[in-house]
């Protein structure tokens, strides 16, 4: 199970990792999952409570945040964009990394009604009880209080510590579906249980326990997902299958500021140069160099949009000779100046 500081870093367990999933453990007994995801950390934006009556569809637009849904009660549906709409039964948990525009329904192909035209209850600060009382939810009639509902899922809104163009999580697909995950983890039906509680109860520190119990609940769904990934997955999940390459993603994260040279990274993986670029660049998608490349660029929107540091104190910290060749490099890859990042 996940084991969560104050800054929810995750910390998976991955001793019990199914025998479906092909991963070779390294000699020294060090995951490269578990390496990589040290670095990611979640702060909770909001939580809700959704308690809905069939039918019912509702819209959830883009955002910068990555969206998470468990489904408590009642099978649903979900619809990614344009894509075909996927079937979520109960105990299901999907994770949107990167915010990706999305639709729930009891149904497919029903009206939908954007999120925000749904009634809604702040029980704390930054937790809500969101239902369809009252309001025509795809033109069905209003539902008296007595009646049962026939979903209940549990929703929260949740910031990496990384940009949502960051390459870590630009490998991550849209959606993140850890399958009968209550079943795969009995732990998470505790999780499930406990957050119903503290919903229901609404008791002081409500808000704060529950939005430990959530993030906790999406780092089960982003180790669920690699457990159980498909054999044709690529980037990240390919490069995890790969402990070799798994070790040289890992250092990148951990060290951003560090001037990596080819050599040294090939010498991470126990190969040569050109075995490691064809074998790095086969997993991830990109040549290592400009995979660093990137890593540095938005560690340093990072600090400087959200860390507040000066260009030029980020500019040494990365290892460049001057502020103008960091500026060059930043607006090469990120698109605008650095100057720029503190607005966005």
């Amino acid at each position: 199970m996940p084991i969560f500081r104050k800054d929810m870093t995750i910390r998976p367990n991955l001793s019990e990792t199914p025998e479906a999933l092909p991963r070779e453990r390294p000699a020294d007994g060090v995951d490269p999952l578990t390496e990589i995801l040290l670095g990611l950390r979640l702060d909770g934006v909001e939580y809700a409570r959704y308690v809905l009556h069939e039918p019912w569809a509702v819209a959830f637009p883009a955002r910068r945040e990555a969206t998470f849904h468990f489904v408590a009660q009642g099978g649903c549906w979900m619809q990614v964009g344009q894509q075909a709409w996927l079937q979520l039964n109960t105990g299901d948990a999907v994770l949107l990394p990167r915010g990706a525009p999305h639709a729930l329904a009891s149904a497919p192909g029903l009206p939908t009604v954007e999120i925000g035209k749904l009634a809604r209850k702040a029980l704390a600060d930054n937790l809500f009880l969101i239902d369809d009382s009252g309001n025509g939810l795809a033109d069905a009639p209003a539902h008296p209080a007595s009646l049962p509902p026939s979903h209940v899922l549990f929703s929260g809104t949740l910031r990496f510590n990384l940009d949502p163009l960051h390459p870590l999580l630009m490998m991550m697909p849209e959606a993140m579906r850890a399958c009968d995950l209550a079943q795969r983890d009995p732990a998470v039906l505790a999780l499930l249980d406990a957050m119903e509680r503290e919903v229901a109860l609404n008791r002081i520190g409500a808000c704060g326990i529950l939005a430990r119990l959530a993030d906790v609940l999406a780092a089960s769904i982003i180790r669920g997902w690699v457990e159980c990934a498909c054999s044709d997955a690529s980037g990240w999940i390919a490069a995890v299958r790969c402990p070799q390459v798994g070790r040289v993603l890992a250092a990148v994260h951990q060290h951003p500021e560090r001037d990596w040279s080819v050599a040294e990274l090939a010498a991470l993986m126990g190969a040569s140069r050109s075995s490691f670029i064809d074998k790095f660049s086969a997993a991830v998608g990109e040549t290592p160099a400009k995979y660093v490349a990137r890593v540095k660029m938005f560690q340093a929107r990072h600090w400087i949009a959200r860390e507040g540091l000066r260009v030029a104190v980020v500019a040494n910290r990365l290892g460049y000779d001057s502020e103008a060749s960091f500026s060059r490099a930043f607006k090469r890859i990120i698109g605008h100046p650095p100057s720029e990042a503190r607005l966005g």
